[in-house]
């Protein structure tokens, strides 16, 4: 009978405050969703950083003569770089990539944008000596030693391309926590209002509670639901959110972005990791807020 009397008051309550409700769960879904958001970049940096992490290569482009003129680095002076380069400290391997391989491999990566591959030509692309280094930091002496040397034009190390995206990703990142921060603030002051405005509207009903020998806990236990209970019901919108943006964004306009196999894809199993997260959240910063409010601005 208690159960029912508290949970009943819990559903009155959140009836008689509907507009204040509705607001808050509302920018709890904002707010919520914009952490989930953010935690999804968190897992794509992840996976990310675990695909490229053992593929990151020193390249060694070679010039236009030696590019069109020797296809398996048997010829002068591509062999004596490629001898030079397996001898120097910290090079685990040493590759060479000439022009038709360097065709294909461009051509596997842009396969989902034909209009790419239509006006490339394997006559534009150089061959190279891709470097495999045990240790990154080498690549200031690679590129110190072979830059300027006779049949090479540039020296190129894939990592600081790899910095300056999860870079960029990163601050995508850090802007949507930015944003949901201040949702956050102010769905904690809805929160708190909303919870002052039901327990003055109850003020009387819980005052004769109080009188004849109702705890503290049992007269501020409907109150604290409700706080939970919006909290909840946002984080459930906030997670259909996500969800109808992957089928209708991410899947849709991004596809040609996820589909050069760059930037690795959301994956329905990253929202299904990220929603108990959210649920989590939701409920303890609602409740948090809720005990919070009780204590401190009103007295039941």
């Amino acid at each position: 009978m208690r159960a029912s009397f508290v949970f009943s008051e819990v559903v009155n309550g959140l009836r008689r405050n509907v507009t204040m409700t509705i607001a808050m769960i509302l920018t709890t879904a904002i707010s919520v969703g914009l952490l989930g958001g953010g935690l999804l970049v968190v897992r794509m940096i992840d996976k990310m950083q675990e695909t490229y992490q053992d593929r990151v290569e020193v390249v060694v482009f070679m010039t236009d003569d030696v590019s069109a003129n020797d296809d398996d680095c048997s010829q002068q002076p591509c062999a004596s770089i490629m001898s030079e380069l397996k001898r120097v400290p910290g090079v685990e391997t040493v590759k060479y990539e000439n022009r038709q391989q360097a065709f294909e491999s461009f051509n596997k990566v842009f396969e989902s944008q034909p209009e790419l591959r239509d006006v490339a030509r394997a006559e534009a692309m150089p061959a190279s000596l891709r470097v495999k280094l045990s240790d990154p930091e080498r690549f200031g002496v690679v590129q110190q030693e072979f830059t300027g040397r006779p049949g090479v034009d540039n020296v190129v190390n894939q990592a600081e391309y790899l910095d300056r995206m999860f870079d960029v990703l990163n601050g995508f990142r850090n802007a949507t926590f930015a944003i949901a921060l201040v949702q956050a603030l102010a769905a904690l002051l809805l929160i708190s209002n909303t919870i002052q405005l039901s327990a003055f509207t109850r003020r009387t009903e819980t005052g004769i509670m109080r009188l004849v020998g109702a705890t503290r806990w049992y007269t501020q236990l409907p109150f604290l639901l409700e706080a939970v209970v919006s909290g909840l019901i946002g984080a459930v919108l906030a997670i259909g959110g996500l969800l109808i943006a992957k089928a209708a964004f991410i899947d849709r306009v991004m596809a040609p972005v996820f589909g050069t196999g760059i930037i690795p894809n959301i994956e329905w199993g990253d929202i299904a990791v990220v929603s108990p997260i959210l649920l989590l959240v939701a409920a303890a910063v609602s409740a948090i807020t809720g005990y919070v409010t009780l204590r401190l601005y009103v007295r039941l």
